[in-house]
């Protein structure tokens, strides 16, 4: 593992590289503006260990063998928490990793906001099958003026978009530069999140049939929900969904310069308030005693989404037998097993059969790397089940 520069040498411009990153994803308050969620709560309670870790010996796709902490340690691990049957039984840190700070998750901020959106379904203030301009107003023609809010959902709106993650000179770096991820090339024409998606063009064929990875369509749910509730999303993802499930760490979530949420990839947590959100999938929606998520809408996405999209989709190379359902994976596996994920390597993995929820937070250097992708897909499968 590399050390990260000195801190003047991290900026707006290189936070997302290896290795600032091992830094950077632990403090992106200071790079870019966000909205607080909660504050930290002091230092957190003794854990487990990596006890377990140690001693849990996995085969690698060249059919050796590995312990789980040396696989962490080998894939940019910054942090793993393991619940079983909702108790921690394993946790690991990095040596640069402040258990206490929240960790950007990227786009396992996608699946929060699914769970969001389910939480304004039930409230009845959202309908899936409602156009997403009955609360967002876009641009006649552009991508999401004819979509639902379930293509939304479930990625499959006929967008003209690629996300090229390292590309500065794209709609991709647009996209970026509008929320303040990337530095601003010209401040006179600096445009914000919601107009940028308002604006994106529509691509051929018909909405609600192919799976098409794009993060803005997240980021427009995340308006979409936003208005539909009435509330900020972070006020929102504060009081109906972390208070509840008693998540005590810090987090946050990046805004535009309007302060505008980044629901597809903005959110900053610990592991173990990530652990939290999977044992809360694992258990119907039901935390701490109480319904936090609509047991109906967690059922539905265990076990709806269309495999025809999927199959015809861009991630069928990781998932051969997957769906994609509300913001959250299928992964087509005999244990019914359900991820989150996000750039960089970061995991949330829940395998129902043995009860067995799993929160990895990374700095992988590349963003994106779809054999080391698979490659983490089958250890994590493989780690739920020694547990």
């Amino acid at each position: 593992m590399s050390q990260p520069p000195a801190r003047d040498r991290i900026h707006l411009g290189n936070w997302r590289t290896y290795p600032a990153s091992t830094w950077a994803f632990q403090n992106v308050g200071e790079l870019v503006p966000c909205a607080p969620i909660s504050a930290p709560a002091g230092k957190p309670a003794p854990g487990p260990g990596s006890g377990l870790l140690d001693a849990l010996m996995i085969e690698t796709d060249d059919g050796g063998r590995i312990s789980a902490t040396a696989h962490l340690e080998a894939s940019h691990g910054d942090a793993f928490v393991a619940l079983r049957d909702g108790a921690l039984v394993a946790e690991w840190h990095a040596p640069h990793c402040d258990p206490a700070r929240a960790h950007i998750v990227f786009s396992i901020s996608k699946s929060v906001t699914g769970l969001l959106a389910g939480i304004a379904v039930g409230d009845g203030l959202l309908d899936p099958d409602q156009p997403v301009t009955d609360h967002v107003a876009v641009e006649p023609g552009s991508a999401f003026a004819d979509a639902r809010v379930r293509d939304l959902l479930d990625m499959t709106v006929s967008l003209d978009f690629e996300e090229n993650y390292l590309d500065r000179h794209s709609a991709f770096d647009r996209y970026r530069r509008a929320m303040l991820w990337n530095p601003e090339h010209d401040p006179d024409a600096a445009q914000t999140l919601p107009q940028v998606l308002a604006a994106l063009p529509r691509a051929d064929g018909a909405h609600g049939r192919r799976f098409r990875y794009a993060s803005p369509v997240t980021d427009m749910l995340g308006l979409v929900v936003e208005r539909a509730a009435g509330q900020r999303y972070h006020a929102l993802l504060r009081d109906r969904l972390w208070r509840p499930i008693g998540a005590t760490g810090e987090a946050l979530v990046t805004v535009d310069r309007i302060g505008t949420a980044r629901a597809a990839g903005g959110i900053a947590m610990t592991a173990r308030d990530l652990a939290r959100i999977g044992q809360l999938v694992l258990d119907g929606g039901v935390a701490n005693g109480r319904q936090v998520v609509p047991a109906d809408w967690i059922s539905d996405l265990r076990t709806n989404g269309s495999r025809s999209a999927w199959a015809d989709g861009d991630f069928v190379d990781l998932f051969a037998q997957g769906r994609y359902r509300s913001c959250w994976y299928s992964v087509g596996d005999d244990h019914g097993s359900l991820a989150a994920i996000g750039i960089h390597e970061q995991w949330l993995w829940i395998d129902p059969q043995r009860r067995v929820v799993l929160a990895k937070l990374s700095s992988r250097p590349e963003p994106s790397h779809d054999p080391a992708t698979r490659r983490e897909a089958a250890m994590l499968a493989r780690i739920a089940r020694g547990l």
